[in-house]
C-alpha cells in the first residue's frame, strides 16, 4: 500500500497522543489515558484520529506504539508472581547490592525492595569462571525440585540468574529447557539474554525486571493486537524501544524491559530531526507532559546514549535510590513535574512540587473530574496562560473557579498569599525544578548550557519554555509543529533498529587478539541484523560501535566510539589513542603510561533516517492579527498584561510577533513573555529568538 497512512501511539500519563501521517498530511490528537485498562484509551484515539483524518482502519498500513506500562508496573509493583533461580551461594546478592549508601546522612534511608522476596529465590549448584569454563556441572535435580516448588506457588515467570552467563550460556539454556519441559506455561528470563554483561546485581536486577513485567506486557500486546485487528487495523505493528529504535512485537514481549524509556525517546528523535531540519549543532530537548518533563542534550544531530537507567526510585531525584536497569536508552534527565505535577507546602513553608501526579484520573481540579489537589495546570489556569474553552481542542473544559480554590486552599491560604502570587509560586517552583535538573544534567555530561537551543514539545512545555529558557540562558526556544503530541510524531521518524551488548575483555597493548574480537563483533552483527532483517527490508543499514574502556585498575567504564572496519592486527594502538581522547575531553586531563583496556562491546544497527527537509527562518515583516485577547501574567516580569492572541494555524511563514503574547493550537499553548520574540519559519516551526531591547 503505498498510501498507507503511518500511526503513532504514546500512552502517556494523563494523555494518549496520537499522529497520523500519509502523503505529506499530518493529523494529530489527545484524549486521556485509562490507567485501568490503557489499551481502551488507544482504542479510542485510534477511532478519534482515523475519524478526523477521513479515513478507514484499513487504510493504516503501520502502527508503532510506545508506553508506560512496562515503567508503572515496576513502579506501582503491580507485575507478574515472578521467581529467581540463581547460582549456589548467591541468593542475597540482589539485597546487598552495590553495598552502599545513597544518601549517606537519612539515617532512616529506605532502599528499593527487590522485585522478588527472599523467599521466592531459589539456589541451585553448578558453576561457570568468569573465562566460560564450567568448574562445576549444574545441579540439574535441583533444578526439577525447584519446578514443583514454582508450581506450587502458581508462579507466573521466572528468572534464571546465574553466575557468568555473558561467557558461557550453557547452564542458563540448560535450566530454561528443563523448566519449560516442566512448567510450559510460565515466562522465562536468562540473564545472560536480556544483559549479557559483567556485573551480576545490574545484570540480575535487569533480567528480574524483565521477568516481572513480561506476562502483563505480553497479556497488554496480545490484546490490544487482537483489539486493533477486530476494529479492522491489520498490519505490522512496532514498538519504540528506550534507544530510540523500533522493533517487533514478539522481541518487545520478549524483553520488554526494553520498553521502559519509549515515550521519552520519541521526543528526542523528534528533537535531533528538529535540529537537523534548522543545521542547529547543540540543542537542549525540554518534554513537559502531564506527569513528567525530560531533558535530554542533543549534539550534531544526535542524542547522548545510555546503557544503564533507574526506575522506581525511592527518592525521585536522587542517584542510586532506584532498581538499576542495564538497558541501551537515550540518555536523559526525567523529574517529576508535568501539568498535573501536584503542589503543596513543605514543613519549611516552601513550595513543592511533584513527584506525584494527578494524571488522568481524576486529573487537576480544573479538569471537574473529582481531583482537588493544586497542580501545574491549575496555576496556569489561574496565570490566564490557559483558554478553558479550547483546551486539548475543547474535549476538556476547564474550571477556571475550581483552580483557583485548589490553588488558594493548598498554597495560598497557607503562605497568605492571593492565588495569582500562589499561582505565580507554583509556576516559578516548577521552572526551577527543571532548570536545575538541566544544569546537574549538563555537568555531568561535561556540557554547556549556554548557546544552545531550545526544543520544546509536549502539551505543558511551550507553556513554559521561554521562562526556562530565560533561567537558563538560553536565547532561542523552537516549539515544533504538532509540539502537543511530539513524542506520537517522533515515532513516526524512528528507524527500525537493535543494540547488542557484549562482556568480553581485551588489553590495549600487545595482546589484543584482533581474530578474535573480529569473530566477536561479527557473531554481535549477525544477531543484531536477524533482528531488524524482518522490519528493515532491504533499507540500507548503519552499524555504530562502542566500547566500553577504563585503564586497567580502574573500577568503572567510559562509553567511547569505536570504527565499525575490522580490526588489523595493531588496532589496539589506535583504540588506546580513542580512549585517552576521550577520557582527556572527559576529565580535563589523562594518566600517562597506564594501560588501558576494553571491558564490553556494543553495537547498534539501525536503518538510515530519512534526509530531514530544511527550514528556512526568513523574517519578512509581515505581521498577524490577533483572534482575540487575554489577561495573563508575564513570566518574565510578574506583571498582569492585556496579551494577544494568536492561533498557530492562521500564521505564515515569516511572520513576527512581538512578545508578550499567547500562541493557540489543539494539543498545547506557546507563551512568549517580554523577553522574546517569536516567527514562524518555512516548515510551520515557531521560533522564540531573545529580543536585545
Amino acid at each position: 500500500m503505498t498510501n498507507a497512512a503511518r500511526l503513532a501511539v504514546d500512552i502517556g500519563g494523563t494523555f494518549t497522543d496520537l499522529a497520523l501521517t500519509q502523503n505529506g498530511r499530518r493529523v494529530t490528537t489527545k484524549v486521556l489515558t485509562t490507567p485501568s485498562a490503557p489499551e481502551q484509551g488507544v482504542l479510542t484515539g485510534v477511532k478519534a484520529i482515523l475519524e478526523k483524518a477521513g479515513l478507514a482502519p484499513s487504510d493504516v498500513g503501520i502502527v508503532i506504539h510506545g508506553t508506560t506500562l512496562a515503567t508503572n508496573a515496576i513502579i506501582e509493583r503491580k507485575g507478574a508472581k515472578t521467581a529467581m533461580i540463581v547460582t549456589d551461594g548467591f541468593r542475597d546478592s540482589i539485597d546487598m547490592a552495590y553495598e552502599n549508601r545513597f544518601e549517606q546522612y537519612d539515617i532512616m534511608m529506605d532502599r528499593p525492595a527487590p522485585l522478588v522476596p527472599q523467599a521466592m529465590r531459589f539456589q541451585a549448584a553448578g558453576r561457570i569462571d568468569a573465562q566460560g569454563n564450567e568448574i562445576q556441572p549444574l545441579d540439574e535435580a535441583k533444578i526439577a525440585e525447584i519446578c514443583d516448588r514454582l508450581a506450587a506457588e502458581a508462579v507466573k515467570s521466572v528468572a534464571v540468574c546465574f553466575m557468568h552467563p555473558y561467557a558461557n550460556m550453557a547452564h542458563e539454556e540448560r535450566a530454561r529447557d528443563i523448566i519449560s519441559a516442566r512448567l510450559p506455561d510460565i515466562a522465562i528470563t536468562l540473564s545472560g539474554e536480556v544483559c549479557p554483561e559483567i556485573r551480576e546485581y545490574d545484570r540480575w536486577s535487569t533480567a528480574l525486571a524483565n521477568a516481572y513485567i513480561q506476562p502483563v506486557m505480553d497479556t497488554y500486546l496480545r490484546k490490544l493486537s487482537v483489539e486493533l485487528e477486530k476494529m479492522g487495523v491489520d498490519c505490522p505493528f512496532f514498538m519504540i524501544t528506550s534507544a530510540g529504535g523500533l522493533t517487533e512485537v514478539e522481541m518487545a514481549r520478549r524483553f520488554p524491559v526494553r520498553l521502559v524509556e519509549s515515550g521519552p525517546a520519541g521526543g528526542a528523535i523528534l528533537a535531533a530531526h528538529v535540529a537537523a531540519q534548522s543545521d542547529y549543532e547543540e540543542i537542549l530537548s525540554f518534554d513537559m507532559g502531564g506527569t513528567t518533563a525530560k531533558i535530554c542534550l542533543i549534539e550534531n544531530g544526535q542524542p547522548h546514549y545510555s546503557r544503564t537507567f533507574e526506575v522506581a526510585r525511592e527518592y525521585r531525584f536522587l542517584k542510586g535510590s532506584g532498581l538499576p536497569l542495564r538497558i541501551p536508552v537515550i540518555d536523559m534527565v526525567e523529574i517529576g513535574a508535568g501539568g498535573g505535577s501536584i503542589a503543596r507546602i513543605d514543613e519549611l513553608s516552601r513550595i513543592q512540587i511533584g513527584p506525584d501526579s494527578m494524571g488522568s484520573e481524576p486529573g487537576p481540579a480544573s479538569y471537574g473530574r473529582g481531583g482537588t489537589s493544586a497542580t501545574v495546570t491549575d496555576a496556569n489556569v489561574v496565570l490566564g496562560r490557559l483558554d478553558p474553552e479550547t483546551f486539548a481542542g475543547g474535549s476538556i473544559p476547564l474550571l477556571p473557579e475550581r483552580a483557583e480554590t485548589a490553588v488558594m486552599e493548598h498554597i495560598g491560604a497557607q503562605l497568605d498569599l492571593d492565588p495569582l502570587n500562589a499561582a505565580i509560586g507554583i509556576s516559578e517552583v516548577v521552572e526551577e525544578n527543571m532548570a536545575n535538573a538541566s544544569r546537574v544534567h549538563a555537568v555531568e555530561l561535561g556540557r554547556n548550557l549556554g548557546g544552545r537551543t531550545m526544543i520544546a514539545f509536549g502539551g505543558a512545555a511551550p507553556l513554559h519554555a521561554a521562562r526556562l529558557a530565560d533561567k537558563l540562558g538560553i536565547r532561542r526556544v523552537v516549539v515544533p509543529a504538532s509540539a502537543g503530541v511530539g513524542s506520537a510524531v517522533g515515532f513516526l521518524l524512528a528507524p527500525i533498529a537493535y543494540e547488542i551488548n557484549q562482556s568480553r575483555f581485551a588489553t590495549l597493548d600487545d595482546t589484543f587478539d584482533s581474530e578474535a574480537i573480529n569473530a566477536l563483533r561479527k557473531d554481535m552483527y549477525a544477531k543484531a541484523l536477524e533482528v531488524v532483517s524482518a522490519g528493515a527490508g532491504d533499507q540500507p543499514l548503519i552499524e555504530t560501535w562502542t566500547a566500553d574502556m577504563r585503564y586497567v585498575g580502574q573500577g568503572h567504564e567510559v562509553t567511547v566510539d569505536i570504527p565499525a572496519t575490522p580490526f588489523e592486527a595493531d588496532a589496539h594502538k589506535a583504540l588506546h589513542d580513542l580512549f585517552v581522547s576521550y577520557y582527556t575531553n572527559t576529565f580535563g586531563r589523562s594518566i600517562p603510561g597506564l594501560v588501558s583496556e576494553i571491558t564490553g562491546w556494543s553495537l547498534r544497527l539501525a536503518t538510515a533516517a530519512p534526509a530531514p527537509e530544511k527550514a528556512r527562518h526568513e523574517k519578512t515583516g509581515k505581521t498577524a492579527c490577533p483572534a482575540g485577547a487575554r489577561r495573563m501574567v508575564d513570566a518574565a516580569t510578574g506583571a498582569m498584561i492585556e496579551a494577544p492572541v494568536y492561533r498557530r494555524t492562521e500564521l505564515e511563514p515569516g511572520v513576527t510577533l512581538a512578545g508578550p503574547c499567547i500562541i493557540t493550537e489543539e494539543e498545547t499553548t506557546t507563551i512568549v513573555t517580554s523577553r522574546f520574540d517569536a516567527g514562524v519559519n518555512s516548515l510551520g516551526h515557531i521560533v522564540l529568538d531573545w529580543n536585545e531591547a
